[in-house]
């Protein structure tokens, strides 16, 4: 009896193991998209002057449409995020949005949770903290 408890005491670990990671996944996939993210008319919270700072460069470079590393002044590198496409409707409906890092780092090195994003229809910019879960128009 021995051995054949051995294969369903395997069996049911791997598939806690194989539900673990999906339930993680998709944990991590709920912080992503927030639900309770807001939107702010104006920007008076800390990074705002980098933010500012950081669209005035990205501004001058034309707001590059393809995703990957820019060369920034100073010899650093800052990445253009490509399209942000706005699913929980914090911005504008309908618009067309790209999505650029605010901090200049070493070419390839981890990205962190600041960005801005650009309206391409209008113009207007908005920065975030912390990865989507607010925005303060600039």
């Amino acid at each position: 009896m021995q051995t054949r408890q051995r294969p369903r005491r395997l069996w049911a670990k791997r598939l806690g193991v194989t539900a673990s990671v999906f339930v993680s996944a998709l944990g991590i996939s709920a912080l992503t998209t927030p639900a309770n993210a807001s939107t702010y008319d104006s920007c008076t919270v800390s990074g705002c002057s980098a933010a500012r700072s950081a669209n005035s460069i990205w501004q001058s470079d034309g707001y590059p449409g393809t995703r990957g590393w820019y060369d920034w002044p100073d010899g650093q590198c800052n990445f253009a995020g490509g399209t942000y496409y706005n699913n929980d409707g914090q911005l504008p409906a309908g618009d067309s949005f790209q999505e650029y890092d605010v901090y200049p780092r070493a070419c390839g090195a981890h990205r962190d949770a600041y960005r801005i994003v650009v309206d391409l229809d209008t113009g207007e910019v908005w920065y975030s903290p912390d990865h989507y879960s607010d925005f303060y128009h600039l």
